[in-house]
């Protein structure tokens, strides 16, 4: 029993000494392979350490470059843009200037013209002077519309025989006839009756008497120029002024009533413009009228020629068959006889042969 306790004493001891040696052979081994695996990790991380700042390195360099790129792009984008914008710039700027010196030379001409208007004002001021300008915008009208010195068409400053003298007749087509146009300028009165500063008293009292003197025109025109069996049964009143014109037929219709009831015609530059236009076209349309009558006599003479020129082409296409058959003929004996002048020049026959030959022959 002794024995077995101490056998087995021993066997625990050797147990235990063999737990120790084997940990601390393991406690080596772990402390080793620790320090191994510590001086791999290190490197790896000093590899990855190296490896990630060359990366890092590279990718800022990549970045640098892109940027670089980038901003030397943008950079010429932006210059570009100047250039054009600056460009533009000048074009605007030279546009301006010219556009001012357009302006200049526009308030030049305004100022000339307000000279020209105030001028134009003072010599309207007379009734003399309205008159021949009256006359002077008649004159250029006419010329317009039918050319210089047509005396065939309209004649200026033309006596009648009652020795009144109008400012124009015009020559036109039947029914009309001679038609007279006489220029009438009722300026004061108007002007006063359009003038917002005067008084209502003074615009009724001035539109009151500017009716009377355009009515007093109507008169006169009616009983000068209008002249049975020599004029036509109507008369031209001019009024230069545009406004004149308006204003009657826009707040004066008894007016315009009282001119047809005397067979007077009331008229503006603008509307004469399209009257006398209207009677060239009739006198260009007689004119063509005329030419188509006389192309028509022409056509029905040239008719009768050609049915002249179709008969004797029949006589002569006849009398060209009938020499054409004779000249059959004549090459028909033409042909015989040269046959027999052959035959007499080869001798080649006997004397009954060339008797029966010629009995039973038929010359033509």
């Amino acid at each position: 029993m002794i024995d077995y306790l101490i056998i087995a004493g021993l066997i625990i001891i050797i147990i235990l000494i063999i737990i120790s040696i084997s940990k601390n052979i393991n406690e080596a081994n772990i402390t080793e392979r620790l320090g191994k695996l510590e001086n791999t990790t290190i490197k790896e991380i000093n590899t990855f350490q190296i490896n990630l700042t060359k990366n890092i390195n590279d990718e800022f360099d990549k970045i640098n470059e892109m940027l670089e790129y980038r901003l030397t792009m943008m950079n010429e984008k932006m210059n570009n843009r100047l250039d054009e914008n600056f460009a533009k710039s000048n074009r605007t700027f030279t546009n301006i200037l010219e556009r001012l010196s357009k302006i200049d030379e526009a308030q030049k001409k305004i100022d000339n013209l307000s000279t020209d208007i105030v001028s134009l004002q003072s010599i309207l001021t007379d009734k003399k002077t309205r008159g021949i300008f009256g006359e002077v915008n008649l004159k250029h009208i006419l010329v317009n519309i039918f050319g210089e010195n047509n005396n065939k068409i309209y004649r200026l400053q033309y006596t009648f025989s009652n020795n009144t003298i109008a400012d124009a007749v015009i020559f036109a087509p039947s029914p009309l006839g001679t038609i007279a146009i006489d220029s009438k300028f009722p300026l004061e009165k108007y002007r006063i009756m359009v003038d917002k500063n005067k008084t209502k008293i003074e615009r009724y009292l001035a539109e009151k008497q500017f009716k009377i003197d355009v009515k007093k025109h109507i008169d006169a025109i009616s009983s000068k120029y209008i002249i049975p069996e020599i004029t036509s049964s109507q008369a031209i009143m001019f009024l230069p002024a545009e406004a004149i014109f308006a204003e009657i037929n826009a707040y004066h219709p008894d007016i315009i009533d009282y001119a047809n009831s005397k067979k007077v015609w009331i008229t503006s530059p603008t509307t004469l413009m399209s009257t006398l236009t209207i009677i060239q076209v009739l006198l260009k349309n007689i004119e063509r009228d005329k030419y188509a009558k006389i192309i028509h006599q022409e056509l029905n003479k040239l008719g009768l020629e050609f049915s002249r020129y179709k008969e004797r082409w029949n006589k002569l296409s006849r009398s060209i068959e009938t020499v054409n058959k004779d000249i059959e003929n004549i090459n028909i004996t033409t042909d015989k006889i040269t046959k027999r002048f052959e035959s007499i020049s080869s001798a080649n026959f006997n004397d009954k042969e060339y008797i029966e030959e010629n009995n039973n022959k038929d010359y033509k």
